[in-house]
């Protein structure tokens, strides 16, 4: 009898074990996963920064020209 006790501790803890190992293999591979997905999303946000930083400038330029016409068309008929 006794050794049918150990025999299903023994099985017990082997299939504890083994599943403990298992899910740390599947925690590792999703956290993979994970920092993959991370790198993909920061090049995204990167480009998409670089993108509203070139329509920044483009927005500036097209600004700063419609403010000098304004100014010339001011002074023509201020003066």
């Amino acid at each position: 009898m006794e050794a049918a006790i150990w025999t299903a501790i023994a099985i017990l803890a082997a299939s504890s074990l083994g599943s403990l190992f298992y899910l740390g293999a599947r925690i590792d591979a999703l956290g993979a996963r994970l920092d993959g997905l991370g790198a993909r999303l920061d090049g995204r946000i990167d480009a998409q920064a670089a993108e509203i930083r070139q329509l920044r400038t483009d927005l500036n330029a097209r600004l700063d020209a419609l403010s000098a016409r304004l100014d010339e068309h001011v002074r023509r008929h201020a003066g």
